[in-house]
């Protein structure tokens, strides 16, 4: 597959598509139905369905460490001098209304290119592909195959889309790429209406939108991080700190902070009140994607190394997860909190505890059979979307 970033992206290295014969090996097409399953006494893989499901004390490879009982560990609490220290999932995080039990696949969404970003309706009745030059709609309200019920043609035809989200009431699309404008869609209008203000940096790697959806942030490829006005469509300010492209970012629960991460092995804190940065935390690895936790004061750190970094805002509490066998692609928490995924380059989906966040752990996983790119969680914490290398989206039921 043709990697979906330009030659020039610092990302092409680490997101180009290789061969499936290389990174997959002889993997199985999947099932209709795919569960994700995990029970606290599974330490092997077991069946589920035709679809493996694997208990989180899977992949011993991953982990040098073991914590007391001999299971090894992928869990560590780093201390504020660095020193890790393996660290047991507590029994009581699989325990409550909200845990995820099992992750059900719905729908295969075929969009025909790679799947660069994601989004699901409020309503959790359309789902948004973006791929190469256009976003396509998809109703999934309804069992039974999918076909796209709507195209939007954005940016340039042989662009990829890299962000693309919904305003809170659905009637706006708001898209970036690879391109030097962003794509904002009436989806209201009787038919789909597009404005395309411009902008300064050659790409937009990430999009956010205010909580009371009056502005926009762009995440830009030349570091900077632009603020849009999105009734009147004009740029109202700039975060300049990043000195190389902004990878990925997240909005504080209040609306008041701005987390971003960058290729330039930095996650920054802006306060968006003062319109300055307040944070610095630098990494030795490459900022692929970040969450911030709707309930709590911890981010969640997608890194090209691999690593999941979990870290206090206000503390210098760190935790650090070995989950992943490559970068870290996206990064999502649910709204409730109590959990987040992440996908992969090694084509894994995870979904993990935020365990408030005494310790982290994950609760289940699922192989896809390519790289992926980008994820989504529904607002009612019921579906997980993903975007694959492999041209197509995944629609998944969380099963409580």
């Amino acid at each position: 597959l043709r990697s979906p970033l330009s030659v020039s992206s610092p990302y092409t290295s680490s997101f180009g598509m290789v061969p499936h014969a290389t990174l997959n090996g002889e993997l199985p097409a999947p099932s209709m139905y795919m569960g994700i399953h995990l029970s606290p006494q599974v330490s092997s893989a077991v069946m589920y369905g035709r679809s493996p499901m694997v208990a989180f004390e899977s992949h011993p490879h991953l982990r040098a460490s073991t914590i007391p009982g001999g299971k090894p560990a992928y869990s560590f609490h780093v201390s504020a001098d660095g020193q890790m220290q393996p660290v047991p999932f507590p029994p009581d995080a699989l325990i409550g209304s909200r845990t995820p039990r099992h992750a059900r696949q719905l729908h295969t969404l075929t969009h025909g290119e790679v799947v660069c970003a994601v989004t699901i309706s409020s309503s959790t009745q359309h789902v948004y592909t973006g791929g190469k030059g256009c976003v396509k709609v998809w109703d999934v309200g309804q069992p039974g195959a999918k076909t796209a019920v709507a195209q939007l043609d954005c940016l340039n035809r042989d662009n990829y889309i890299r962000s693309c989200k919904l305003l809170p009431d659905g009637r706006s699309l708001i898209v970036g790429g690879e391109a030097s404008t962003l794509s904002i869609w009436d989806l209201a209008a009787p038919t789909p209406r597009l404005s395309e203000p411009p902008s300064s940096a050659p790409a937009c790697y990430a999009l956010a939108i205010s909580p009371d959806a009056k502005v926009c942030f762009s995440c830009c490829s030349d570091g900077n991080i632009v603020v849009w006005d999105l009734q009147n469509q004009t740029l109202v300010r700039q975060f300049q700190g990043h000195t190389d492209g902004a990878s990925c970012i997240d909005i504080s629960n209040y609306g008041t902070k701005l987390w971003t991460g960058g290729l330039d092995n930095t996650v920054r804190c802006w306060d968006l009140r003062e319109g300055r940065q307040l944070q610095q935390h630098d990494f030795s690895s490459q900022i692929f994607s970040l969450g911030y936790c709707p309930t709590g004061e911890w981010l969640a750190v997608g890194m090209e190394s691999s690593n999941v970094e979990i870290l206090h805002v206000t503390k210098p509490d760190k935790y650090q997860l070995h989950l992943h066998e490559s970068c870290v692609l996206s990064l999502k928490f649910a709204s409730c909190g109590k959990w987040f995924v992440s996908t992969g380059k090694d084509n894994l989906l995870n979904v993990c505890a935020a365990t408030g966040v005494r310790s982290a752990g994950r609760f289940l996983w699922s192989k896809e059979t390519s790289s992926v790119l980008s994820c989504d969680v529904s607002t009612d914490d019921q579906f997980i979307v993903t975007g694959s290398g492999d041209k197509k989206a995944t629609v998944y039921e969380v099963i409580y």
